[in-house]
């Protein structure tokens, strides 16, 4: 499909419903003409994280609303659009559902083509809607369910170099802040807290590093934050605001610690395929902690790579990405209907091992 055209994007895989209105004017670039975000922080507060089955009601509410809101800001109509494109997974899949839902309603209503959309795709091109950064490129995806290096060759062809075996980073960071008695979401709490901290004050571990490739591991570096806690009750009979501060900023050390080594290690593999004009990459929720951005930066100027992180709001979960995934497989020919299905599992690069094991719903990751 040859451009100009406009596509309605929506995205509901874990606690945000979003909708987004993107125009591709030419090739190589993109215009975001509307993106909303309805959160659901204050339903999962009370549980300490994403309940799915609360979840997946509240994008049941909310779906109509954001994509209506989102039309009405981009002074655009569905009638306008040229595609719908949804997240198909994947996702919890109460949410992914009901995004899938609203969507191949509004495709049957209006008679417009339907793009099923790979979340992590999404996250995965937001450098090209943002920077119309070149491929291949090198990806860190580093989310809450998800962290791994990818060498992005096209809009819809990946190379894994490696990954999370256990916990993602969000999920290490939401997990701490939990252990600590900490808001959610638990990156910005552990962030702001780890502002006032001494980051060496715990020793505590940098899994993986020992070992040779570019796969991570976070489960034990949480259980070690939870040792050091239960340590330091039994030794004072509780937590200080110091404690806690020093234990938030040893974590979030660890994390960036492993991060910049392993992408130092996945620059070095991608570089022998690109060794001129290289570029690394970062998106996904966590991409938005600074000092993690930071140490990722610095890896890139070792390398003489241009660095990009999309804007905060486009490295949490949001419809914009989902847009532009989508029109890019629609401007293939890639298209949908009405037997799409909501996936819990899709891996990007379906030619490597899964990293987290598989069963009847496919691989993991």
């Amino acid at each position: 499909m040859a451009a100009p055209f406009t596509i309605l994007g929506i995205e509901s895989s874990c606690d945000d419903t979003a909708a987004a209105v993107v125009h591709i004017p030419g090739k190589g670039s993109a215009q975001i003409l509307a993106s909303v975000v309805y959160g659901q922080d204050g339903l999962h507060a009370p549980f300490g994280g994403v309940v799915p089955e609360i979840a997946a009601r509240a994008h049941a509410e909310k779906l109509d609303i954001c994509v209506a809101e989102a039309l009405a800001q981009s002074g655009k109509t569905l009638g306008q659009m040229d595609a719908i494109a949804v997240t198909a997974g994947p996702g919890l899949i109460g949410g992914v559902l009901s995004g899938v839902m609203c969507a191949k309603g509004l495709a049957a209503g209006s008679g417009l083509p339907l793009v099923g959309v790979n979340h992590l795709a999404g996250h995965a091109l937001t450098p090209s809607l943002t920077d119309q950064l070149d491929y291949p490129y090198l990806m860190l995806l580093v989310s809450g369910g998800h962290c791994q290096f990818l060498i992005v060759h096209g809009a819809e062809e990946f190379t894994r170099l490696g990954g999370t075996i256990d916990d993602a980073p969000g999920e290490a960071f939401d997990k701490t802040a939990r252990i600590l008695g900490l808001g959610q979401p638990g990156g910005p709490a552990v962030e702001r807290e780890a502002q006032a901290g001494d980051a060496a004050r715990f020793a505590l571990p940098r899994p993986l590093l020992d070992r040779p490739g570019c796969d991570m591991s976070f489960s034990g570096l949480k259980t070690a934050v939870l040792r050091a806690r239960d340590h330091l009750i039994a030794e004072q009979g509780g937590l200080t605001r110091q404690d806690r501060a020093d234990l938030c900023a040893g974590f979030q050390a660890a994390v960036c610690d492993v991060l910049t080594e392993k992408t130092r290690r996945a620059l070095a593999i991608y570089m022998e395929e690109q060794p001129t004009k290289p570029a690394l990459a970062v998106a996904g929720g966590v991409a938005a902690n600074q000092a993690i951005r930071a140490g990722l930066e610095t890896v890139s100027t070792e390398f003489e790579a241009r660095f990009t992180a999309p804007p905060l709001a486009l490295c949490t979960d949001n419809a914009a990405m989902i847009a532009y995934a989508g029109a890019e497989r629609f401007a293939a020919g890639h298209l949908d209907d009405m037997t799409l299905a909501a996936r819990p599992r899709w891996p990007l690069d379906r030619s490597s091992p899964a990293m987290l094991g598989s069963g009847k719903k496919g691989a993991k990751a």
